[in-house]
């Protein structure tokens, strides 16, 4: 008997593929469940939450992404999408929303399991005995003011919303300004885990946070890009 190294939860409408991965991945010691749509998704998180999560961006009564998006508000599960679409922007708002893989369709099943081990030997190697520091209630820098738990980023008397991984990102340039962040670094802080190298979303969310910042001439030019280092947000100028 197989000894049983983690669980997976895998979300798709294809009772065919559900099966075909469960008994590929179940050969490989990972407690398997299965859900046909995303109506049970949160529920069943609260109750029996997995290690790891694959998740059909097209589902007949709800949409992958917009599931995905739900979830980051309420856990950091590992997921991994899956889309028949393939199409560029689609991975790239998955990311955005916090996706920690993404693998189109028709895929191998060993490429599927080799990103498997991939995601899990990442969220276990960030994983270490020390608690990290308790967030501040409110972060002040450069004239911003941000709100980590509320996700809110207060500037020139304007709330502005921001995503979980926006604030993340946002609130590991402020804790260090004046000092140039890799985008491993940033990756690191933001999401908890390293990331492979061609992995370029930290670019993605960069680029939201200078779009909310634009309208706003003072701060338009906070998050500055230090070419072949990274990023630095400069705090005097």
């Amino acid at each position: 008997m197989v000894e049983v190294t983690a669980s997976i939860l895998i979300v798709d409408d294809d009772a065919k593929l559900r099966a075909l991965l469960g008994e590929y991945l179940a050969g490989y010691g990972y407690g398997i469940s299965h859900l046909d749509d995303g109506q049970r998704l949160l529920q069943t998180l609260e109750q029996a939450p997995p290690d790891l999560i694959v998740l059909d961006v097209m589902l007949p009564r709800d949409d992958g992404l917009d599931l995905l998006r739900r979830l980051r508000q309420v856990s950091a599960v590992p997921v991994i999408m899956l889309t028949a679409r393939g199409e560029e922007a689609d991975r790239i708002v998955g990311l955005e929303l916090g996706a920690d893989d993404y693998l189109g369709k028709p895929f191998n099943p060993r490429e599927l399991l080799a990103r498997i081990r991939a995601v899990l030997r990442r969220r276990q190697g960030a994983a270490g005995p020390v608690s990290p520091p308790p967030r501040p209630a409110l972060l002040r820098a450069g004239g911003l003011e941000l709100n980590p738990a509320r996700r809110l980023l207060k500037l020139q008397g304007t709330s502005l919303e921001l995503s979980l991984t926006e604030t993340k990102v946002l609130e590991a340039l402020m804790s260090h300004p004046n000092q140039v962040l890799s985008r491993d670094q940033l990756l690191n802080m933001a999401r908890g885990r390293e990331m492979m190298a061609f992995d370029r979303s930290i670019d993605v969310h960069i680029s939201n946070l200078r779009g909310k910042l634009k309208p706003f001439a003072p701060f338009r030019h906070l998050i500055k890009t230090v070419w072949g280092a990274g990023y630095m947000f400069v705090e005097n100028r």
